[in-house]
């Protein structure tokens, strides 16, 4: 392969670094630490009816809880030790912003997808909606 200048072989090679950073993030299961590496995620948000989560804890339609995508949820011997349970999340969708706790595992969910809990899911949505895109963050 011939490239004219080094613009052209650096363009190239940045494409290719893109394109399998973003296969190697998507492929590889890591522990949750990686997770909280300072990004923000994006996926869908829907809402759900809460009880006993995978965490080991109960709560209601009233609380500002989460289930968090399986793949991000991680899969520990015992669920209710996962370190990701009790963390807060930051959560941007298009009638605004909120900060919830992690509870429980949505295993129906891809990465980035987040269960919400009603009450929570109508901070930054109608509920009539059912399903819209978010973006968001571990708060540490």
């Amino acid at each position: 392969m011939y490239f004219s200048n080094n613009s052209s072989l650096f363009i190239v090679i940045s494409a290719l670094y893109v394109i399998f950073s973003q296969f190697i993030i998507t492929s590889y299961s890591a522990p949750f630490s990686s997770h909280l590496q300072k990004r923000a995620f994006s996926g869908s948000a829907t809402y759900y009816e809460p009880g006993l989560g995978a965490c080991g804890v109960f709560s209601s339609r009233l609380d500002l809880i989460i289930a968090v995508n399986a793949a991000q949820f991680g899969n520990t011997p015992n669920p209710n030790q996962n370190p990701i349970c009790g963390k807060r999340v930051i959560i941007n969708g298009p009638k605004g912003t909120i900060t919830c706790r992690v509870v429980d595992r949505c295993p129906g969910c891809s990465f980035g997808d987040l269960d919400l809990s009603p009450t929570a899911f109508e901070k930054i949505a109608n509920l009539d909606q059912g399903r819209v895109q978010i973006t968001w963050d571990f708060i540490n």
